[in-house]
């Protein structure tokens, strides 16, 4: 893009006090990763693509369906009826309205064996996923490697968002010692408001864009567990301002989770459904076809393969992962990868 071109195309975010051209050029050279392409991932996506980050890595282990459209804004009807992934469709849909900018693609789970591939040669992490494990996970990569990240989560009409800069603020340890136990409020069981999701990803892109602009952003970077709710209107705020010392991560420097401790199979946000990604194996979605078709319903394209066999669902990616729809057991679900995949 030419300088005139760059100038135009980003003219109205220049003329605002707390970016202008220096600030704008600081946004092109920036590299975000979004870890979870749903509902607030996709938000966040758009607003820093049409802000002109300069390089988006969207990761996310998904794919579009019918009940995603009402709060995921990056995708459509023709989406859903592929089953494209969530991360390849974004980038499909970011490319159309922003082909200045590099959007990469990984359909792929972040786990403790791929968390250093997936965000190597990155500036700022945000948090677009459905489940605590994975945010655990990220905040445990973070702290090590020193790296910027945002807490960011909505569920029925309640967002929530926090700032996370190494050595600076407090870290999702700090605030929460323990993973949550016991009933967590998920899209399934509590819905979703589309306008929680919006509220909560402006305030997270917002202060990536901080980030980027001023590394840990001064005195403007937000330093409080921020939560809204657009329903009732009550609006909370917890100061996440100092790292605590006895934190297990931050402060002691114990990383469980990206060792791997105690991860299991992750219920899907949205849906009965089961991952199973026990294994990497390169799968033939010509020759899996051929042998499902006795079996079930069965096609694919170059992304996924779908199976149906009543009462379940599978949908199986090129590495071998799949997701098991119909189930949160997660035998039953190994159970039928065995015998239509293989063990």
């Amino acid at each position: 893009m030419t300088k005139d071109r760059f100038e135009e195309r980003y003219s109205r975010q220049i003329l605002f006090g707390g970016i202008g051209a220096e600030g704008q050029k600081r946004l092109a050279a920036g590299r975000v990763a979004i870890v979870g392409c749903g509902a607030t991932g996709s938000a966040i996506a758009s607003l820093l693509a049409r802000a002109g980050v300069g390089k988006l890595r969207v990761i996310d282990r998904d794919y579009v369906e019918a009940s995603n459209l009402q709060r995921q804004s990056l995708f459509d009807e023709q989406d859903a009826a592929e089953s494209l992934p969530k991360a390849i469709a974004a980038a499909r849909k970011i490319a159309a309205f922003n082909s200045a900018i590099e959007v990469e693609a990984r359909v792929d789970d972040t786990a403790p064996n791929n968390i250093n591939q997936l965000l190597e040669h990155i500036d700022v992490i945000i948090d677009g996923t459905d489940n605590y494990e994975t945010r655990y996970l990220v905040n445990d990569y973070a702290v090590k490697n020193g790296l910027p990240w945002i807490y960011a989560a909505a569920v029925g009409s309640y967002g929530i968002t926090m700032n996370i800069v190494p050595g600076s603020t407090a870290c999702l340890t700090c605030v929460f010692p323990d993973m949550p136990r016991g009933m967590v409020e998920t899209c399934e069981t509590s819905g979703i408001l589309n306008t929680a999701v919006n509220v909560v990803a402006s305030i997270a892109a917002t202060e990536a864009m901080k980030l980027l602009i001023d590394g840990t952003a001064g005195k403007k970077l937000r330093k409080t567990l921020w939560s809204f709710d657009v329903w009732t209107n009550d609006h909370t705020e917890i100061s996440a301002a100092t790292p605590r010392a006895d934190c297990r991560a931050c402060g002691q420097h114990d990383f469980v989770h990206l060792a791997g401790e105690g991860r299991a199979h992750i219920t899907m946000c949205g849906r009965n459904s089961v991952q199973i990604h026990e294994r990497a194996r390169p799968i033939d979605f010509m020759e899996m076809e051929r042998r499902l078709q006795t079996h079930g319903a069965v096609r694919h394209n170059e992304f996924v393969l779908k199976f149906w066999r009543d009462p379940y669902e599978m949908t199986l990616f090129p590495d071998g992962r799949a997701i098991i729809k119909g189930t949160t057991d997660a035998g039953v679900a190994r159970s039928l990868y065995a015998r239509f995949v293989g063990s």
